[in-house]
Parts: C-alpha cells; structure tokens; sequence
C-alpha cells in the first residue's frame, strides 16, 4: 500500500481520526451514550490536529467563514458533556456539516472510482455537498 506521502505522525493521526468516527458510530448505537461520544470527538480533534498541524488546525477552525460551524460544533461538544447528548450530537452534527461541507464534493471525486458502488456513493456526497462546486481545499 503507498502510503509513503504520510508522515508517521499523519498516519497516528489518520488512526485516530478512524477510531474517533467508530467511537461517534458506537454511541449513536448505544442510543447515544455520553462516554462514547466524547471520546469520539475527543479522539477526532487529536486526529484532525496530527493529520494537518495544530496551526493549520486552529486557522481552520478560526476563520471567519467557519464561525458558524466552529460555534455549534463546540457547542454540540459542551452538550454532549453537559449529559444532553442527543441534542448535542444534533448540534454537532449541523456544524460538522457547515465546517466539512466543502469536502464532500472532493471525496466524492474519489469514491466514484471504487467498482460498481463508487458512483451512488459519489451521487450521496454530491446531493450533501450541493452539488459540484470547485471547492478547494481548507489547508
């Protein structure tokens, strides 16, 4: 496998970011378990943070356009640890699509390659996303 391109501190980071969203799949399960859902997002951000630097991080999270994101991601974070997880993955989940929306266009470029169910689920990305913009990337 060609994963030369990664540090290994991105590769840490890629593991993390995969554990964060099975600990995020796992509560919503558990019917929405507290525990499992901020170790998720704990686990996330550690991720995000090893994948792409903890200034590109915090610029991404800082910038202007992604204030509405930013606000209701953390948000959805303190409710879920304020024991209201529901309406806080809820909330968490309005701001992940805001801060996340422009890559779904970009994944979707990608999963359409994969043999005979790529291209619905490229079409399931697009129909998030908005359609195909050139969205670039944040980084």
């Amino acid at each position: 496998m060609p994963t030369m391109w990664l540090s290994d501190s991105q590769k840490i980071g890629v593991a993390f970011c995969s554990g964060g969203g099975f600990f995020l799949l796992g509560g919503v399960m558990m019917f929405f378990d507290r525990a499992m859902l901020a170790m998720g997002n704990i686990l996330f951000i550690a991720g995000l943070t090893l994948i792409i630097g903890a200034q590109k991080t915090f610029l991404f999270f800082a910038r202007k356009q992604k204030a509405k994101g930013t606000a209701a991601f953390v948000a959805g974070i303190l409710l879920i640890l304020f024991r209201w997880p529901l309406i806080g993955f809820i909330v968490e989940l309005y701001g992940i699509f805001v801060l996340f929306g422009d890559f779904f266009a970009t994944i979707a470029g990608f999963v359409g390659n994969v043999p005979i169910v790529g291209p619905y689920i490229a079409r399931g990305f697009e129909w998030i996303s908005g359609g195909r913009r050139g969205a670039e990337l944040p980084v």
